[in-house]
């Protein structure tokens, strides 16, 4: 007998619906999996087999050929071990088949049946939504991600029995209940605020500029000085993620793996800090299983990476695509993959290799040689795609010591939320939301000056000899300026204020 089940597979961060097709016949016992099947697919065979005699049913002797249609897409992973072991059953004449139609089952079985939970569960319930299938059944410890899709009945199962039970009619699954609580995934953290920083007033309005339009940044100053406590307080005055957004994010989450059973839908921005070890696989995505890398986990959040220049040149390099372009596509022999990734780019290292070049307080051990070529680790082209660069000092003692209250993440955040939605009004209808993504064509329409500022920006790319993708980052840096202080055209303070936030461009530390 045939017999069908409805499952999917994982391809990027979507789901593409996959038939596990079963015949058995009569003929010498055999267990062949077709349909490109990778070495985890075809190690299913013994985790089915034994989940199905350890749960109490008698494992057929004839011939079985499992089919994963369609054939030419590759699968790999544990998800289809209960398709297939639920199809066995179904061919063997031990569980109906009418309720297959709408129903899509995902899940990988331990030797005794019990069901453990899988990667990428949000992206089959919206598949199974977009497909017109009624209900999934998948582990228990996936229900809350697959919960997140209305519309479709998920059930969670904890053990093979479960569903048989629950396909016989004799002993249901419980569906899953939706009551809001689930779409909350972690409780927000109120320890890391802006107003435990003290001074640094210049970094603060850098990063509120970063906020408002979504720029990437570069901070350099000694160690100590404040750059990984700034950087990790920029979630904070970021806006909250829509519900689209967060369901993106969410989707990339589960695909690598990273949801927890309490985990529903993301509404945290992501903030990801890699060490500077990391492959540029491990970066940008890839591997001989495609999987997302820190750039798309960090997608519609923030990518920190501390002690810039200790990152391998080729992982540095490999962040131009991306950062142009928002997607990274990972190419193979046989499937081409593009993961999201749109994030704030945000650096921090030292000036020199000792950490201490241009600090008052202690002495530099370096030579101008050493310098240059820890400066040089840092590629040109990649430089010019950070809108700002600044210095970041030591904050002095009485600054350290001072009774003033710093304004908090909150006051920040509303002054943000302004800023955008003036950007989301001027770019409605247009494929980029943000000052920092206006493309060269959209510059001269969205990014009009006065006279002065004109006349200053020509002056200033004349002495500074700033280069054409630098000068376009110096006019979307002066329109988010402007958008903050409520102006249509930008003026001559906008211009003059921009330049400030391109240190390395005027070689003010060189």
């Amino acid at each position: 007998m045939i017999s069908k089940v409805q499952t999917a597979a994982l391809l990027g961060i979507e789901a593409t619906r996959v038939d596990v097709e079963v015949d058995i016949s009569y003929g010498l016992p055999a267990f062949n999996i077709v349909g490109l099947p990778e070495a985890s697919v075809k190690e299913s065979k013994e985790r089915v087999r034994s989940a199905i005699k350890n749960s109490g049913f008698e494992f057929p002797t004839d011939r079985i050929t499992i089919n994963l249609a369609p054939a030419d897409l590759k699968k790999e992973g544990a998800s289809f071990d209960l398709p297939i072991a639920v199809g066995i059953l179904a061919s063997s004449r031990l569980i109906p088949t009418h309720l297959f139609k709408d129903l899509l089952i995902t899940g990988e079985l331990s030797l005794d049946g019990h069901i453990k939970g899988v990667r990428g569960v949000l992206s089959m319930a919206l598949l199974a939504k977009k497909e017109g299938i009624q209900s999934i059944i998948c582990p228990s410890e996936n229900v809350r991600e697959a919960g997140i899709v209305d519309g479709i009945r998920v059930y969670g199962a904890k053990h093979l029995l479960d569903i048989v039970h629950f396909l016989r009619n004799e002993k249901g699954l419980e569906e899953f209940k939706r009551d809001g609580s689930f779409l909350v995934s972690k409780e927000k953290d109120d320890s890391i605020n802006f107003s435990d920083i003290k001074g640094h007033s210049h970094a603060k309005r850098a990063l509120q500029i970063v906020a408002s339009g979504a720029h990437n940044i570069l901070m350099i100053g000694p160690p100590g000085s404040g750059k990984t406590m700034l950087a990790r307080r920029l979630p904070t005055i970021l806006p909250p993620l829509s519900y689209e957004e967060a369901i993106e994010t969410t989707k990339i989450h589960s695909v690598a793996g990273l949801l927890t059973p309490e985990d529903g839908l993301i509404t945290e921005r992501p903030f990801r800090a890699p060490h500077h070890t990391i492959s540029d696989a491990g970066l940008v995505g890839g591997g001989h299983i495609p999987r997302p890398g820190e750039v798309s986990l960090a997608h519609n959040g923030v990518l920190f990476l501390d002690e810039f220049p200790e990152f391998k040149r080729n992982v540095l390099d490999a962040l131009r695509q991306p950062i142009e372009d928002g997607f990274i596509t990972v190419s193979r022999v046989t499937q081409t993959i593009t993961y999201p990734a749109r994030f704030i780019l945000v650096c921090a290292m030292n000036p020199c290799p000792c950490g201490y070049f241009g600090d008052a307080r202690h002495a530099c051990t370096c030579n101008p040689s050493m310098i240059r070529k820890y400066r040089a680790r840092i590629s040109g082209p990649l430089l010019d795609r950070i809108d700002i660069h600044i210095e970041v000092p030591p904050v002095s003692v009485s600054e350290l010591s001072s009774t003033k209250e710093e304004e908090s993440s909150e006051i920040l955040k509303e002054k943000v939320i302004l800023a955008r939605k003036m950007q989301e009004e001027r770019y409605r209808g247009k494929k980029f939301l943000f000052n920092s993504r206006i493309p060269p064509r959209y510059i001269k329409k969205y990014c009009a000056m006065n006279h002065e500022a004109e006349t200053f920006l020509e002056k200033a790319c004349e002495k500074f000899g700033l280069s054409p993708r630098a000068y376009h980052r110096i006019l979307k840096l002066s329109r988010t300026i402007a958008d903050m202080d409520g102006k249509e055209k930008i003026e001559e303070q906008h211009v003059a204020e921009a330049l400030q936030y391109r240190v390395l461009d005027k070689r003010l530390i060189l």
